[in-house]
């Protein structure tokens, strides 16, 4: 069964939960500038990174994101390892494949192939020109077709310029693209764009889901509700939400501010189609969102 087939299906599909913080969690170093592609550099850290996805496939998911978040050439480069992005795009593609094998199931699951902004997630201000976007998206998005992903899981996207050049090129490939926001606390894209401004530029463009992901549990259902009115309550969403804050030396400082069934008296009431968890959350909370939707 292909993604779309199972998108078309009655029922939530489940996402997996963080990947970065979760490998900070179990003793790997997530600083910057690579974060969670440290996990991609010795075959320690990549046994725990397929670790992760495995406990993922076990609490419940369906789809479970590839750890390419910041495999690409202008991540890379800080830490010289620029000529090196393919490579670590294949082998976290890889590793993904290899938890999905390794946790049998009588149910589809999807690998889909994570990329976001260019550079800081949280700061529009630093969005590039668009022939570096157009230039350096293309190589991540024909990295990660290469590698063989289900989908283009396009990621806490900033500004609706940058979401619509990545959306293109991925689109064009023929591999369903699914594209996530961040927003402020006033449910508007960090850049001060509408989500309905977002759909109204992205739906042409063939994408087969739209949403939210990367901000505080509670403040997500506003979004969602704009989204819902603006592209119609048949249309796909996806939303996963954080429970901690951004820090500049480590990338991410985990809290437990909710737990997995509080983070699930939220989650479970989104309308979307797609949801999961993103920064801190762990596989106990996909395991307590699968039993909610149960």
């Amino acid at each position: 069964m292909t993604f779309l087939t199972s998108l078309s299906q009655p029922g939530k599909l489940i996402l997996d939960g963080a990947t970065g913080t979760e490998l900070n969690r179990r003793g790997v170093d997530t600083g910057l500038p690579l974060w969670s592609a440290n996990a991609l550099m010795n075959d320690r850290d990549a046994k725990i990174l397929q670790q992760i996805h495995e406990d993922y496939l076990r609490a419940g998911a369906d789809i479970i994101t590839t750890n390419t978040f910041r495999t690409h050439r202008r991540a890379l480069a800080p830490s010289g390892n620029a000529d090196r992005a393919l490579e670590l795009t294949r082998r976290a593609v890889d590793i993904a494949r290899a938890a999905i094998a390794n946790v049998p199931s009588d149910k589809p699951r999807f690998v889909a192939g994570s990329i976001s902004t260019l550079e800081d997630c949280y700061r529009p201000d630093l969005v590039p020109p668009d022939d570096e976007l157009r230039a350096e998206h293309s190589e991540r998005v024909h990295h990660l077709i290469e590698c063989g992903v289900d989908l283009i899981l396009i990621e806490t996207i900033n500004t609706i310029r940058e979401a619509v050049i990545m959306a293109k090129l991925a689109s064009i490939t023929g591999t369903p693209v699914v594209v996530s926001f961040v927003c402020d606390r006033d449910g508007k894209l960090l850049s001060g764009e509408t989500l309905t401004d977002a759909a109204a530029q992205l739906l042409p463009l063939g994408i087969c889901a739209i949403g939210v992901n990367c901000g505080p549990t509670p403040n997500l259902a506003k979004p969602l509700t704009e989204l819902q009115s603006a592209c119609g309550k048949d249309f796909p969403l996806i939303a996963y939400g954080n429970i901690g804050y951004a820090d500049d030396e480590v990338g991410w400082i985990n809290t437990d501010s909710e737990n997995p069934k509080a983070y699930c008296d939220h989650a479970s009431h989104w309308p979307v189609k797609i949801v999961g968890g993103c920064c801190g959350t762990s596989p106990e909370h996909i395991t307590e969102l699968k039993s909610a939707l149960k």
